[in-house]
């Protein structure tokens, strides 16, 4: 009986809508709906993958697959070495013991990371909730392991501590999901897993968390019609709670990615180095290996702050959102490599987020003059300006940029600095700004450094 009346809400839920809404359960409606402006203005998210992988902690989030899926044998050497033979992966949950997590601390080092909004994954491929799901019983954190509602717990902190926007991550297929794998062999013709399992905990985590990002993955074996994307996706946009602010991803089914949803992620680590038609987001690791976290993780394993704002201003420039991926550990602790990491952003962005924040991709991208030299645009009420955000510091005392064209009422400022700077227009367009001899102490920042261009005639 509850099955059945499982199946009359879902549908009801999702069919009702074809009539009068504003955003019909099509691609061609609801690729219409604009992304909520609020989402191309923040620049800087921070994506947090924290499940049961995190008791292993070795190898990647995958490590469940890596050992009873593809049999990787790193993976199966691992367990053989340190397990008993008839330890199953399941038995992992009950050490996911999250007693060093204390959300507040979190909430404190996002802020001062910089970043305006925060995806937490609520389900892996594994299946684990981090809430206590009607739909996940036994398999979520509520009932084993933590015994906390870890994604209510945290969204609580950054909306009590913070202005940082919350979003859920989501996967929408389990590995070995019984339900999954019946639907799998059918061809997909039959959809009892989305019924009973993905449909009701997508419902379920934004009536009771409301997400303003609704992150969508592991969508890519099935089509958008064994989902039902497009019919929860009007459901999203029309009648919940989070209709109007709500943004998501382009992860609905085989072939939606790149082509359908809110913003384009067109896959993991998306940086095309060129100006995208549409709004997109570079979801990115500090871990060059791993979303999860790695115990035996190395220090040259990790991106240093200059790689991740290489990565962090190409991205804005050419029209992106970067997604910065840390994994917590089995325990709750935020680990101090990552935690460095998330300051040292911050730390950059108190001085030059005046470039990033709300700005829009300029005519440019980057320089032809100078290399390493990335561009965005912001219109104030009397004035446009242009910034350029230079990796490199210019030894030569000199910055040659070849892209703006200056005038008589140009002026140029280093953020961070005080007073204007000067420089000579280029004969042939450009303009090269001249360096003040700035002492080591009393450079604006240590990586990276904003020019502000105001008067340009392009």
């Amino acid at each position: 009986m509850a099955d059945i009346k499982l199946f009359v809400f879902v549908t009801l839920a999702l069919f009702s809508l074809s009539v009068c809404t504003k955003y019909q359960p099509t691609w061609e409606s609801l690729d219409t709906r604009p992304i909520p402006g609020w989402y191309d203005d923040v620049k800087l998210g921070i994506f947090i993958h924290w499940g049961v992988f995190s008791v292993p902690s070795f190898k990647s989030e995958w490590f469940w697959w890596y050992w009873k899926g593809t049999k990787n044998p790193d993976v199966v050497d691992f367990m053989k070495e340190n397990f008993r033979p008839d330890f199953t992966y399941a038995d992992f949950a009950s050490k996911f013991t999250t007693e060093f997590f204390v959300p507040e601390e979190w909430a404190e080092i996002f802020k001062a990371s910089g970043a305006r909004y925060v995806v937490l994954t609520s389900k892996h491929h594994e299946g684990f909730t981090n809430w206590p799901s009607k739909y996940s019983f036994n398999w979520n954190s509520n009932a084993t392991g933590p015994n906390r509602d870890l994604v209510g717990e945290l969204a609580n902190a950054i909306r009590d501590k913070t202005d940082i926007k919350f979003g859920l991550y989501h996967s929408m297929f389990e590995w070995f999901n019984p339900l999954y794998l019946q639907d799998k062999a059918n061809n997909f013709s039959t959809n009892n897993f989305v019924q009973n399992k993905n449909l009701p905990e997508l419902f379920e985590i934004v009536e009771k968390y409301k997400p303003e990002v609704v992150w969508s993955d592991g969508d890519w074996e099935a089509p958008d019609t064994y989902w039902k994307s497009t019919q929860y996706l009007s459901w999203l946009y029309n009648e919940s709670p989070v209709k109007d602010t709500v943004v998501v991803n382009d992860r609905w089914g085989s072939k939606c990615a790149c082509h359908h949803g809110g913003f384009y992620t067109c896959g993991d680590r998306f940086n095309p180095g060129v100006l995208q038609k549409h709004k997109w987001e570079n979801a990115m690791t500090i871990d060059k290996y791993s979303w999860g976290f790695r115990r035996n993780a190395r220090l040259a394993d990790f991106l240093t702050i200059e790689e991740l704002l290489k990565t962090f201003v190409g991205t804005v420039s050419c029209g992106g959102n970067m997604l910065m991926n840390i994994g917590p550990t089995h325990d709750g602790r935020i680990a101090p490599i990552f935690e460095e990491r998330l300051r040292q952003m911050g730390s950059w962005l108190n001085v030059n987020g005046e470039g990033i924040y709300g700005t829009r991709p300029w005519s440019h991208q980057n320089d032809t003059a100078t290399s390493d030299v990335w561009y965005t645009m912001k219109k104030f009420p009397h004035v446009t300006a242009v910034y350029a955000v230079a990796l490199q510091w210019p030894d030569t005392g000199v910055l040659k940029l070849g892209a703006p064209t200056a005038t008589s009422a140009t002026v140029v400022s280093l953020l961070g600095y005080p007073g204007n700077l000067n420089y000579t227009r280029g004969s042939a367009g450009g303009l090269s700004i001249q360096i003040p001899p700035i002492p080591f102490n009393k450079m604006p920042c240590d990586w990276a450094w904003t020019f502000k261009m105001t008067g340009l005639s392009n």
